[in-house]
């Protein structure tokens, strides 16, 4: 490895200059604007900005969701930000767990089915998919209904089966976006409290929010304005901002 990557191994995320630009007939709307952002591993980092803030942009570089304008991105020493499609595809396997706000299960396969989702595309044996699949949804209290469908389940549960998902493939990095959104503020809190034990146990946290409270539970808080990391700050014990 050259020096450059053994400098950025030193991140879990390492975001340099990044800008991505829309064209829009004339016009050019820059949805990251020279965004620079690092992130250490088992870090929990809560990015916060309002609606057209680019945060949504920033978490869709952030999960290779997508490739910036410009700028470069390693995830865990690797550059990732000029790999093709399915290269990219590959790096979300082997890195990085989602959970959404609106959960993102299939409604025709079980709890059971939707877990195994990327242990397969992963190329898991089935012998093991089952192992970590009842590993998972036991961790989330949720292996007695692997057969039920997500119709079956709650909100809260189904949220719960997609945190099931996300760790299923053990990834060091969990990528929560606005993963209280659709939830009661009882069941929202479980599911901070899972995040934070997740954290505990040496995963990296990078929860995407609006909400300023919700932000607030972790350990540094990001804010994104126009396309622009605008404040960088630890958050103190008392839940308050402290510059660095």
């Amino acid at each position: 490895m050259d020096d450059k990557n053994s400098v950025n191994a030193e991140y879990m995320i390492d975001i340099s200059d990044m800008y991505k630009i829309y064209k829009m007939g004339d016009n050019e709307v820059r949805a990251l604007n020279g965004v620079n952002v690092k992130i250490k591993h088992k870090e929990f980092v809560s990015i916060i900005g309002p609606s057209g803030s680019g945060k949504s942009t920033l978490m869709n570089m952030i999960g290779c969701l997508d490739t910036p304008t410009s700028g470069t991105y390693y995830i865990d020493g690797k550059e990732v930000s000029k790999l093709r499609d399915d290269e990219q595809a590959k790096i979300r396997n082997q890195k990085i767990g989602f959970i959404f706000q609106q959960y993102n299960l299939l409604p025709k396969l079980t709890v059971e089915e939707n877990v195994e989702l990327p242990l397969i595309y992963a190329g898991v044996s089935g012998v093991k998919r089952k192992e970590l699949i009842k590993t998972a949804l036991s961790r989330v209290g949720l292996y007695d209904r692997r057969h039920h469908k997500p119709s079956e389940l709650s909100g809260g549960q189904q949220q719960r089966v997609s945190i099931a998902r996300a760790l299923a493939a053990r990834p060091p990095m969990i990528l929560a976006d606005e993963p209280t959104g659709a939830l009661d503020s009882k069941t929202g809190t479980e599911v901070l409290e899972m995040l934070k034990e997740l954290h505990k146990e040496g995963k990296t946290i990078v929860l995407i929010t609006h909400d300023n409270k919700i932000a607030h539970e972790a350990e540094r808080i990001i804010r994104i304005m126009d396309g622009k990391i605008v404040f960088d700050s630890l958050i103190d014990g008392d839940k308050n901002e402290v510059n660095v």
